[in-house]
């Protein structure tokens, strides 16, 4: 399948690249031709051996980029690194989130919460993004179409919030679809050819979600290989149109 088919060869850059959902998407990436070359991002090497083993066996399309989307000089300077190598890119995807560590795990109640652990939560859930949306815009404003996603989550839906809990996680995506949509609109005059869109991959069987599969069923509990596919699908169906939207894994769209 194709992202955007008018686009015969382009450069795609995947944000958290180095495990779950990310290294999905590189590998995936790596499978198909569309890309002449694919970037990826790293926050330290002791996490990211498979990635860089890709790297190795596939030296001349697959880069490797040491990145802390928490550090906005990280940011920019990974995306100069970039920038010396191709002027422009086709395909972003954004797999970097945060939901549990150290001693942070999802609140289940008012009495929990800890502002040092929100502000965790909206460094690397919200904020990281549109920085990220802040410093690509060079390259991908260019005359061919270009997608910006990133993977947010159906729990950052006001509208679908029916259980409560979750505070932390769930308002730092709203905010993380707000600070997106925001930034599509300005895309819209001057990216225009630029379709920014937030993706809910379903629960996916990664380190991120591991504390919480035991409740899920197995028929909804995807391997990284369907849910990669599954969203590469969707993707392979944005249109301009779509610029600012926000949609599930089968390609519904949710409400904010």
């Amino acid at each position: 399948m194709k992202i955007f088919p008018q686009i015969q060869s382009g450069q795609a850059l995947v944000i958290g690249g180095n495990r779950g959902i990310g290294l999905g998407f590189v590998q995936h990436l790596l499978n198909h031709e569309q890309f002449d070359q694919i970037f990826a991002t790293y926050r330290t090497e002791s996490s990211s051996t498979e990635l860089l083993h890709l790297a190795q066996q596939h030296p001349k399309r697959l880069h490797c980029i040491t990145m802390d989307l928490t550090d906005e000089a990280q940011i920019a300077h990974g995306l100069s690194q970039l920038q010396a190598v191709t002027p422009q890119l086709h395909l972003v995807i954004n797999c970097v989130g945060f939901l549990h560590g150290g001693a942070i795990t999802p609140e289940k109640a008012l009495r929990q919460l800890n502002p040092e652990h929100l502000i965790r939560y909206f460094q690397v859930n919200s904020i990281s993004a549109a920085l990220l949306a802040k410093h690509l815009q060079p390259l991908l404003n260019h005359k061919q179409p270009n997608i910006f996603a990133t993977i947010s989550a159906k729990i950052g839906s006001i509208e679908d919030n029916h259980l409560g809990g979750w505070y932390g996680y769930r308002a730092s995506k709203a905010a993380l679809n707000m600070f997106l949509k925001t930034a599509a609109i300005e895309y819209s005059r001057r990216s225009p050819h630029t379709a920014i869109v937030m993706l809910h991959p379903g629960t996916t069987a990664t380190r991120l979600s591991k504390p919480f599969q035991r409740n899920v069923p197995e028929r909804k509990l995807f391997p990284v290989e369907k849910t990669v596919g599954l969203l590469m699908d969707v993707l392979s169906h944005i249109t301009l149109d779509d610029n600012g939207s926000f949609f599930s894994w089968d390609g519904s769209p949710l409400p904010w």
